[in-house]
């Protein structure tokens, strides 16, 4: 029986927490030495690749880790600081599993692990994350040693930023489109590092017709502006501000590891992740069915928090929209099981096929310049039919028994001419007369897997109706 447990650390989808009380190098180390006997090795993998965001941890973690897969026999090639896209890019153009070493939107006193399969493929609770916990915590008690008479595995290092740069490029192209002026906040995190290679020429690409305006370009992981986590609306402020005052054509925001983008247009307006998901969606489709796919074989995946507009704009293309559960695993899952082009998630994660179906905000953040510079009219007016709908935003509530106010809920909801499904959670839908007399509206609440939260969200055909359903419920939540 192990007396270690890193439960705390080790989540459902990836490691993450407070250095160097719950990650240090000694627990790095083992973790990446399970690493190479649960995903590596099994796998018939020669090694791994390897990097790690600005935080100032990274370097040692990364360190430590390379030295436990190492141990076991496996290669370790280093890409040093990276996006996190930018490892799954390395995974999935190396053929390689790979360790991203950050910990997102967390404050400074966090980091963490993202580990894929070769392919950039998940690595999770269920899909070998849980043995990894488990052999690194016998690791750590003492009960698995190094094996003896292995050789330890090779030591490289590769610079991915121009390929990867490259690579991006290559899916979208920019360099017909009329100028832009484009702000980017980059919230000291690693889109300071990717945005110049990407849409500039510091990786040596050719210039595109951007202008871009910086904001908090330099790499700092004590976040001295404001948090790198752009869902919550205080870390938009800057940016919004900023795109009226240089004149821009929009802004864009990255979160800490430069995985999720959002987009502000030119009057420095938040726009909805769910109405660039269904803007990229429209041209994905248009792309699959240029490249000689039958419209009707084409998916697109949402999570069942998306706005209403998504499957209805997918359903418009003449594609198909697949729903599932809200996280990163259950929507890569549904695109390779129905070989979707592109998912997309209400937090801003996008996730396309031709990056192995990756979620990468820098290919988002390519769609929706490409989009505008397609044509004259301001940003503002490209989404407008996208923005349909009214939404509460997630709003939690902490409870002490979850079903118990599920179940009040599903009462209150009984006679109220709704359909109702539990893929993930309770959602409830009513669909409305279509005449504006008895809007549409739909909410869907969810228990947190790691927290005493209920999550709410709804949406309606109107503010009002919205307000009414939303606070009709928490308070039945909250009572």
């Amino acid at each position: 029986m192990t007396s270690t447990s890193l439960s705390a650390l080790v989540k459902a989808y990836d490691v993450r927490g407070t250095v160097p009380d719950q990650l240090n190098p000694r627990v790095a180390r083992a973790l990446g030495a399970a690493f190479a006997e649960v995903v590596v090795l099994p796998e018939g993998a020669t090694g791994c690749v390897l990097a790690h965001d600005m935080r100032a941890s990274g370097p040692e973690l990364v360190a430590a880790f390379a030295e436990g897969v190492r141990s076991r026999g496996a290669d370790v090639t280093l890409a040093g600081l990276a996006s996190t896209d930018g490892l799954y890019y390395a995974s999935g153009a190396l053929d390689l599993p790979g360790a991203m070493f950050t910990a997102s939107h967390n404050p400074a006193e966090y980091n963490g692990i993202k580990l894929c399969r070769a392919g950039a493929r998940p690595v999770g609770q269920d899909s070998g994350l849980a043995d990894v916990r488990t052999l690194a915590e016998r690791i750590l008690d003492g009960e698995v040693t190094d094996p003896t008479g292995t050789t330890p595995g090779a030591l490289r290092e590769r610079d991915v930023l121009a390929d990867y740069a490259a690579f991006l490029r290559d899916l979208v192209d920019l360099s017909g489109g009329r100028p832009l002026t484009v702000v980017v906040d980059a919230g000291n995190g690693m889109g300071g590092l990717t945005v110049p290679a990407v849409l500039g020429s510091e990786a040596g690409l050719a210039p595109l017709p951007l202008e871009v305006v910086p904001l908090y370009f330099e790499l700092d992981g004590t976040f001295p502006n404001h948090e790198a986590n752009p869902l919550d609306p205080k870390n938009l402020v800057d940016l919004q501000a900023a795109v009226p005052a240089h004149g821009a054509d929009l802004g864009l925001a990255f979160d800490g590891d430069a995985d999720r983008c959002f987009v502000v247009d030119e009057r420095g307006n938040p726009v909805s992740p769910s109405a660039i998901t269904a803007l990229i969606a429209r041209r994905e489709v248009a792309r699959a069915v240029a490249g000689g796919e039958q419209v009707e074989d084409v998916a697109i995946v949402h999570n069942v928090i998306t706005s209403a507009q998504v499957p209805e704009v997918i359903a418009d293309t003449g594609a198909r929209a697949v729903r599932t559960r809200v996280g990163h695993s259950f929507i890569k899952a549904e695109m390779a099981r129905h070989g979707a082009v592109f998912g997309g998630e209400h937090s801003a994660h996008y996730y396309f096929r031709d990056f192995w179906f990756a979620d990468t905000g820098m290919l988002a953040a390519l769609h929706v310049l490409a989009a505008l510079g397609e044509q004259d009219a301001p940003l503002s007016s490209l989404m407008a039919d996208l923005q349909r709908y009214a939404a509460s935003g997630e709003v939690n509530s902490t409870v002490e028994d979850a079903a118990t106010a599920t179940e009040r809920v599903r009462a209150w909801a009984s006679g109220r001419h709704v359909a109702t499904d539990e893929l993930d959670g309770l959602t409830l839908t009513h669909a409305g007369d279509g005449t504006g007399a008895d809007p549409m509206w739909w909410l869907n609440l969810r228990a947190s897997n790691t927290e005493p939260l209920l999550r709410l969200n709804v949406e309606a055909e109107d503010v009002a109706t919205m307000e009414r359903v939303r606070d009709e419920v928490l308070a039945l939540v909250r009572s």
